[in-house]
């Protein structure tokens, strides 16, 4: 008697059935020890197939209840009341059936009904309203300290990986909050893997709309998987927290540290991390952790930027991949508070980090051209450092009951800095000689970022109607500075030296760019079920870019300007947009469709040569989607969507750079947009009640006249580059996913299977000859996981693949070639208050007529816990990572005529001894055995 509850509840939506031949189910309800009549309580008829709400009723004054209108079939009668334990039968009607007379139905307190159910909780352990699913926390058992990650891993339908990712329904969770308040920002598991789950109350899984489209109440399609972690309300007084330190053989080290106050709603919170075995902060979501996103996004108004990214010197991103050896220091504090009967609210974040990162690269490419290839190798030794310093805040006020504003700002400081050391040879395919190569590049960069934004929205009397202002700005500015030496020997065809190359410079690069959007939104509604959205979007963006080259003139004196590889341009760009996006919204059905567009004036100068580039033109995004509901949990989505693609600033008129004098950039002023479609459709269906869960889901896009690449190589293996529009050939993309899930209840364990195919076709020309690439890959997987609390736990998955990667120019010369992954973690509790875990990571790839060598390896990491203390919140572990020191970087992918591997330098085996302290006084009360 393992089942889960269901319980149905939608009390604000009525569903009736209708059939020639409808029949009715009726009773009442009493309290099993004192016969009273239970006034109100709920009665669900489910649909016994699927668990979908049929028809709900509540019990009348009088204590009884009748439910009609039911068609043939199977279904399960559901009566719920607060405190009650909840009562559930299977009934059928067939066609001679008319009147289901149940009598009386006995509701105990607290107590096991018929063999269907399992009580767990006082309130049921699963409610569904609306689109939010709610799990009751008290209904789940978990181990003292535990926390919410702890949690998760006991609720239906929700996976949590070794690294802390949330998978929910076949979806992944991008973002956890704390009672509807974001905590932190862009890290889910600060909250996961921090706050107890002992507080938590309720937690809720939905679909978070944009605040257009909450605001409105027409869907924008925009969606992202949520979780809503709702605490107790005793628990939302006091303070809790966690300290971890950890020393390691070979000179590793780890520290984290938190701190969290809670008043009333007021929060407060701090952590701070150090350490060098790759964690880059308290959970999975580190892409901005370092590398504050500084690029210009903007919804469709189709504006050319300058990119930063194009420099005359290498950059370090600030990002840690895997490829290294890195030092992560992190710390944030953290505060939200509500007031003025919650009409008020702020929510602010400062975080603080650096990051070094060093280690060794090796880099090979078969480059395929027409009358024949090259191969080349590359060795790398990089020493890149970053540091940032980040503050946010939102500051959200209700105006009145009809209208609302809601601002947000946040800076970045951050510095970068970055070394490396080159050493390259390449090789015609009869291996002799063709070039080689030694540069040193290093660069410093200082980068200011501020941006804000503000929405303002009001509804009016009619209800549909409103009417919304979006407005933001953003100022960036960088200055970067660094060094250039770089020698290329050059070989004829018997491999002997034919010439050299000597390039010894510095470089500064100054880059600004202010950039201001606008978007006026008006909704209305043109009848019931039929709405329109209007819009109206502003744009301006002003740029400076300056880059200067200074060549030596003696050693360490830098003092002539390389006019070649120096400019300085001026950017002007307004953007005006339009659309028109209609909305239809029956039941079940959703229809979305309409168009944005834009009209872009471009603007360059060019200082030193007093030059001046104009471009003005339009882009349309037309877009529609359909979307069916067969019931909360079960859905159908088509979607449809249009842009036009303009070229880029470094595909129109590049800077020109010689950081690798083997790859030359020119640019193409004649370029033209290419357009693409896109057409997706995803189907995913979950019961609550087995945990079967199936998601489907494919897209397909082509780019007309797409720009693609135009590359002469020449006899010395110099690569010189320019975009081109590629007429009577369409690039092509085509991705499909299937994740089937079930508990199998006799087991008491989770079995899921995936399968996945991606395809893409892409053209360039290389030496005047069209080249066509093809990759694909098409990957499975079975998984199965288990959980007993306070007894063991284990995930298991097998996943093999098959690559293909070829170019058209070179056939025979292929990358096509088998793999497979395999992981598995196991939890098991000893006596003693011990916990033994261990996890293994195993990957293979075959070699290929392009590489000649399999990769394989195994990551086997294990830990050895033990608990003291009676609240269990003090623990000793020891643990050993890589244990047979088989970690290695390693990468294959194929890009136009090129296909290349990498093997980089990365973290190996070490043995650590740790120790954790939980603390906690939360509502004065101290957890529970």
């Amino acid at each position: 008697m393992k089942t889960l509850l269901l319980l149905l509840l939608a009390s604000s939506c009525y569903c009736s059935i209708y059939a020639q031949n409808s029949s009715i189910v009726k009773g009442y309800v009493v309290d099993t020890a004192y016969t009273t009549r239970l006034v109100n309580a709920s009665v669900s008829v489910l649909n016994a197939k699927d668990s979908t709400l049929v028809n709900f009723s509540r019990v009348n004054s009088a204590g009884s209840f009748q439910i009609g209108d039911l068609k043939p079939g199977k279904f399960i009668l559901m009566v719920t009341y607060p405190s009650y334990a909840d009562y559930v039968d299977r009934f059928q009607i067939d066609s001679t059936t008319k009147e289901k007379d149940f009598g009386k139905i006995n509701l105990t307190l607290k107590a096991k009904l018929l063999h269907d159910v399992i009580i767990r909780g006082t309130a049921g352990a699963i409610k569904i309203k609306g689109d939010t699913t709610e799990f009751n926390a008290a209904a789940f058992t978990i181990q003292p300290n535990s926390k919410v990650e702890d949690l998760l891993k006991q609720l239906p339908g929700i996976q949590v990986d070794k690294d802390g990712k949330i998978t929910a329904q076949g979806q992944t969770v991008s973002k956890v909050l704390v009672d509807g308040e974001e905590f932190f920002g862009d890290d889910p598991t600060l909250v996961t893997k921090n706050i107890r789950g002992d507080m938590v109350d309720k937690v809720q899984l939905f679909d978070k709309k944009s605040d257009q489209a909450t605001f409105t109440g027409i869907d924008d399609g925009v969606q992202n998987k949520t979780l809503n972690i709702k605490l107790k309300e005793d628990k939302k007084q006091g303070y809790f927290g966690k300290v971890d330190l950890g020393v390691g053989t070979d000179d590793m080290y780890a520290g984290q540290g938190m701190f969290n106050y809670f008043k009333g709603k007021k929060k407060f919170s701090g952590y701070g991390t150090l350490g060098n075995t790759g964690v880059m902060g308290l959970g999975w979501e580190d892409g901005n952790k370092y590398g504050a996103a500084s690029g210009m996004q903007f919804n469709d108004d189709g504006m050319i930027y300058i990119n930063n990214s194009q420099d005359a010197l290498e950059s370090f991103s600030g990002r840690y991949n895997g490829e290294g050896i890195p030092v992560a220091r992190t710390g944030g504090l953290h505060y939200d508070a509500k007031w003025n009967d919650e009409k008020e609210s702020i929510n602010t974040n400062y975080k603080i980090g650096s990051l070094d990162v060093t280690g060794e690269k090796n880099t090979r490419t078969q480059n395929n051209l027409p009358s024949g290839l090259i191969r080349s190798t590359s060795d790398q030794v990089f020493d890149n450092f970053a540091f940032r310093q980040k503050l946010d805040g939102i500051y959200e006020i209700k105006l009145d009951t009809t209208s609302s504003l809601k601002v947000s700002v946040e800076g970045t400081l951050r510095n970068n800095e970055a070394i490396s050391n080159y050493q390259s040879s390449s090789s015609r395919g009869n291996d002799v000689l063709l070039n080689t190569g030694n540069r040193e590049v290093s660069n410093d960069t200082d980068e200011k970022i501020f941006r804000a934004t503000a929405f303002w929205n009001k509804r009016f009397k009619k209800k549909g109607r409103s009417i919304s202002l979006n407005v933001s700005g953003n100022l960036n500015e960088s200055d970067a500075n660094g060094f250039l030496k770089s020698e290329n020997g050059f070989y004829n065809q018997n491999g002997l030296l034919d010439s050299t190359n000597v390039i010894d410079q510095y470089k500064v690069n100054n880059i600004s760019s202010k950039v201001f959007t606008s978007n006026l939104t008006y909704s209305e509604p043109l009848s019931t079920n039929f709405s329109v959205v209007l819009n109206y979007g502003l744009g301006i963006n002003n740029a400076d870019q300056d880059r200067r080259s200074y060549n030596a003139v003696s050693p360490g004196r830098y003092t002539q300007l390389d006019s070649a590889f120096s400019n300085n341009y001026k950017l002007e760009q307004l953007s005006n947009q339009v659309g028109a996006i209609f909305n239809y919204k029956g039941d079940k059905t959703i229809i979305n469709f309409g168009t944005k567009v834009s009209a872009v004036n471009f603007d360059q100068l060019d200082v030193y040569s007093g030059q001046r580039m104009e471009r003005n033109f339009a882009n349309w995004n037309p877009q529609a989607w359909y979307q069916y509901k067969f019931s909360q949990q079960k859905s159908f989505r088509l979607n449809y969507y249009g842009r036009t693609n303009q070229p880029t600033i470094d595909q129109i008129q590049p800077v020109r750079v010689n950081t690798d004098p083997l790859n030359v950039f020119i640019g193409n002023p004649d370029l033209r947009p290419s357009f693409t479609n896109q057409v997706s459709a995803t189907f995913s269906s979950y019961k609550v009640l087995s945990q079967r869960n199936i998601w489907l889901s494919v897209n397909y896009s082509t780019t007309s006249n797409p720009i693609v690449s135009n590359t002469l190589t020449d006899s010395a293996g110099k690569n010189t580059y320019q975009s081109i529009n590629l007429s009577g050939k369409q690039t092509s993309n085509i991705n499909a996913y299937m994740d089937y899930g079930l508990k199998i209840k006799p087991l008491d364990m989770y079995l899921g299977f995936n399968a996945s195919a991606n395809g893409n076709t892409y053209y360039n020309y290389v030496n005047n000859e069209l080249n066509e690439t093809n990759t694909y890959s098409l990957n499975g997987g079975v998984y199965i996981s288990k959980n007993k609390v306070k007894k063991y736990s284990f995930y298991l998955r097998w996943s093999p693949n098959y690559q293909i990667s070829e170019s058209s120019l070179q056939r025979n010369l292929n990358n096509n070639g088998w793999g497979y992954n395999a992981t598995g973690s196991i939890q098991v509790f000893l006596p003693g208050k011990m916990e033994l875990g261990t996890d293994g990571q195993y990957q293979y790839n075959a070699a290929t007529e392009s590489f000649n060598d399999e990769f394989k390896r195994f990551i086997w990491n294990a830990a050895l816990t033990k608990k003291f203390l009676k609240a269990e919140n003090l623990r000793l572990s020891l643990s050993g990572r890589d244990l047979l020191n088989q970690n290695k970087g390693f990468s294959r992918f194929a890009y136009e005529n090129r296909f290349t591997e990498t093997n980089t330098t990365t973290i190996k085996r070490y043995f650590m001894v740790s120790l954790i302290w939980d603390f906690n006084k939360m509502g004065g009360s101290a957890p529970q055995k």
